[in-house]
């Protein structure tokens, strides 16, 4: 790779694409019926890491809508009420400033771990891999390891063939109907939503979302699998523009494995003229998107490393040394630097930059969440009657005051309104709220007829203060600003 830009081919590194070859041949190639994948079962570091990030991401996906705090659902994202609750956490829509925050910082740890490591997130947390990786499971549970499966498919349909069809489909579709139902457990309180599961009594939305998101599951890990990750996913178009000649990638040491061929294990490859390639092809069973990393790094690969596992794994058996799949940079290749070298070269201006923004920014966002305000408020003029007159003359102006108690236990508060002289409130100005409440109150602020006189008529700034009142000894007074306008006629 390079730091320029430059499209990842299919084709074998060293060799130039056919330029002969007619374009509406390629097209049609592209969307010819694709030969279907069945991948080989493999073991080893990278595999047992994958499954380390599989159990680790569907036990905090499915056990965290059943933990409580505060004897309500731990995170639920209530749309109904406008409210969002994640943990000690009260958010209203007025904080999603928070959740463009997070969609930043995700963009940037991107960035930053593709430029070290390449597609580390397709191979190991994306849900495309990871549900894939599920089902696949499911799939050699009942119908065998990929030679049992070939052969299942090229025979006859007996009693055999149709249960383990049978018992596959019913796994994936349980499977995809209790992703499903997690996902709806988000928004629905989820064990509201699991008596409802009980009596199949789900609201409109509710039946709508967990067979959608249920059937989602099913079609893109059960049947779509690579196509998604070859087609569907823009990431692996535009993953060259991440990569430079020092990111490590999955790589096939071409001048250790050339020419490939088999023998026999007390062979020695030197006499025959052979590489440390037995061209045994398991690197390409093995590959869930069915390609050949040993044609060169190619837009399919998801950086899954199960080609790195059986390689080394055949290395083992024929007393080589490991690595000849292996994670590697193209500098490190060509250069032949060692490990310790080419992690040296990690630490390169880009993977800096990227780092010391990524680290700025969730400073920035763990800052703001510390100091956010317990409360917020929103003040909005009556435009039905922007000014009227009074008894005793006074002028008043009619607000409403949106307060958003974000604590989750009963608040008091008082408002006050400043920035004209002898300015006041006419009516209450202490209200409760309860746990989470939002709330409109409607403020009649009110001057004497001297103030306007000598204000002049217009519109003038005024400001209203919102104060949390303390309800014991170990809590303090907090207070927000509110900048609005009062205007006097003429």
């Amino acid at each position: 790779m390079s730091d320029t830009t430059t499209p990842i081919s299919s084709s074998p590194a060293g060799q130039a694409p056919d330029s002969g070859r007619d374009s509406t041949a390629a097209v049609v190639s592209l969307y010819q019926k694709q030969k279907k994948i069945y991948a080989r079962a493999v073991s080893g570091w990278f595999a047992t890491w994958r499954w380390v990030l599989v159990w680790l991401t569907q036990i905090v996906f499915y056990g965290l809508p059943w933990l409580t705090w505060n004897d309500r659902q731990a995170v639920l994202f209530d749309l109904a009420s406008r409210r969002f609750y994640i943990f000690g956490l009260v958010l209203y829509p007025q904080d999603f400033i928070y959740l463009t925050g997070l969609l930043i910082v995700s963009a940037y740890s991107l960035f930053l771990f593709t430029a070290v490591a390449g597609r580390l997130w397709c191979g190991y947390a994306c849900p495309q891999t990871v549900y894939t990786e599920i089902y696949m499971w499911f799939e050699r549970v009942f119908e065998g390891d990929r030679t049992q499966r070939m052969k299942l498919d090229e025979g006859p349909w007996t009693f055999n063939r149709l249960w383990r069809r049978l018992g596959k489909q019913g796994a994936w579709i349980l499977f995809g109907l209790w992703t499903g139902f997690t996902f709806v457990g988000y928004f629905t309180p989820i064990r509201i939503l699991g008596q409802e599961a009980l009596t199949l009594s789900f609201g409109p939305w509710e039946w709508f979302w967990v067979l959608f998101y249920g059937f989602a599951t099913y079609g893109n890990a059960g049947y779509m699998r690579e196509q998604v990750c070859k087609y569907m996913c823009p990431y692996a178009r535009f993953q060259s523009v991440m990569f430079d000649r020092d990111t490590l990638i999955i790589s096939y040491d071409t001048e250790r494995g050339e020419p490939r061929g088999s023998r026999s294990k007390k062979a020695d490859p030197a006499k025959l003229g052979l590489g440390s390639c037995v061209d045994c092809g398991l690197c390409v069973q093995v590959c869930p998107t069915g390609i050949d990393i040993r044609k060169g790094l190619q837009y399919e690969c998801i950086g899954c490393a199960a080609c790195i596992d059986v390689c080394n794994g055949i290395m083992d058996k024929m007393g080589y040394a490991p690595g000849l799949i292996r994670y590697a940079t193209e500098n490190g290749l060509e250069q032949h630097l060692d490990r310790g070298s080419m992690f040296r070269r990690i630490l390169r201006p880009r993977v800096l930059i990227y780092t010391s923004i990524l680290v700025a920014i969730v400073a920035a966002f763990a800052v703001s969440i510390a100091l956010r305000s317990p409360f917020r408020v929103d003040v909005v003029r009556d435009r039905a009657s922007l000014a009227r007159i009074v008894d005793d003359g006074r002028v008043e102006n009619v607000y409403r005051v949106q307060i958003m108690n974000s604590a989750e236990e009963v608040q008091r508060y008082r408002v006050e309104v400043q920035g004209l002289p002898a300015i006041m409130i006419a009516g209450p100005t202490e209200f409760e709220l309860a746990p989470a409440e939002a709330r409109w109150i409607t403020v009649n602020a009110q001057i004497p007829f001297e103030s306007a006189q000598q204000s002049g008529s217009g519109m003038h700034p005024i400001q209203f203060k919102v104060e949390r009142m303390p309800h014991d000894a170990k809590t303090q007074s907090v207070e927000v600003s509110e900048k609005s306008t009062f205007m006097v006629p003429r």
